[in-house]
């Protein structure tokens, strides 16, 4: 399978650009491994750091403007005809504007087309809600038959977007965070599509994160090492197929799993883990962070995150409390 390499300085310098340049970054590098790729853009393709592709490999890029339905149709014609394809724009458009045309055209229909949602959870909150989109993951994971990846950062963006491109099935790809995200990945390592990475390591809590929220959850892990409790990390960066297996260890090592996701506290990442723990004889207690279940008002991502408490220190505050009252 075609892969993209880690090294540090390549880390250091996605992670200025954000997951979006690094995804464009990376279908350029993957396109010389793949004849039959073709790349469909809603006018996005500058959004999604695809303008370098387009200029090189015009022959490799549709502009359907801004029609993402049809965009999805067009999309699963071209892969019903063998050719390998990729969809990109802003995630509530990819995934709520096109839900339908996902159900039966993807999820029912099985074409595999790989779709890449732009600027998911609450990035764009200065634009307002209609550009956030924290209800991805709860749509699109309840498609059968539909991947949903969420990478913790920019080099496991490149992981994904590698894998996703080898993967033979309908995938959503969800990209978080901003320019000048924080590193997780600095170095190597073997990501697969289904299989959760252990960070670290601890016997009191589990921390499992997905998306941007893995770094913080690290610091999280810090903080809480400090005032005596042993934290693990671990990243989900797939929610479906989830790492049952992963889950599973996580709860006869743990006295509490904590669940950390930019998303909708509804249908997300902690409510794809519950389903798990639920099946669990002599599980602990789950402790699920996230979005509140309402709309907010235009304000920066930052203080968004803050205000949903999820920031490292709030993360250690919670999860503090809740060891507490066990």
């Amino acid at each position: 399978m075609p892969d993209i390499q880690i090294t540090k300085a390549k880390a250091n310098l996605w992670s200025k650009l954000g997951s979006r340049a690094t995804y464009g970054m990376a279908v350029l590098e993957l396109s010389k491994e793949y004849e039959d790729l073709v790349v469909l853009t809603a006018d996005t393709s500058t959004s999604a750091g695809l303008d370098r592709f387009r200029k090189s490999c015009p022959e490799k890029h549709v502009e359907v403007g801004i029609a993402e339905q049809n965009m999805v149709g067009i999309a699963a014609g071209l892969a019903s005809e063998g050719l390998r394809v990729l969809t990109s724009t802003f995630a509530p458009f990819q995934t709520m504007r096109c839900c339908e045309q996902i159900r039966v055209n993807l999820g029912y229909m099985q074409h595999p087309v790989r779709m890449v949602g732009l600027a998911s959870g609450v990035v764009l909150g200065p634009l307002g809600y209609t550009h956030c989109c924290v209800e991805d993951l709860s749509v699109m994971r309840s498609i059968p038959n539909i991947t949903v990846l969420s990478p913790a950062d920019c080099s496991e963006t490149a992981k994904a977007t590698a894998a996703v491109l080898a993967h033979d099935g309908p995938v959503y790809m969800r990209l978080t965070g901003a320019t000048n995200s924080p590193v997780v990945y600095a170095e190597d390592y073997d990501f697969e599509i289904g299989r959760a990475v252990r960070l670290r390591d601890g016997d009191d809590v589990t921390l499992i994160a997905t998306g941007m929220m893995v770094h913080e959850s690290l610091r999280a892990a810090d903080l809480l090492c400090e005032q005596g409790i042993d934290a693990a990390v671990l990243d989900m960066h797939t929610i479906k197929p989830i790492d049952r297996a992963a889950i599973a260890a996580a709860c006869r090592a743990s006295r509490l799993i904590v669940t950390v996701e930019e998303h909708n506290v509804v249908g997300g990442l902690g409510a794809a883990v519950a389903e798990v723990v639920a099946t669990l004889r002599g599980a602990p207690p789950q402790l699920v962070l996230g979005l509140p279940d309402s709309f907010g008002k235009p304000k920066d991502y930052a203080q968004i995150l803050a205000d949903a408490g999820l920031t490292a220190a709030s993360i250690c505050e919670k999860t503090r409390h809740a060891l507490q009252i066990q």
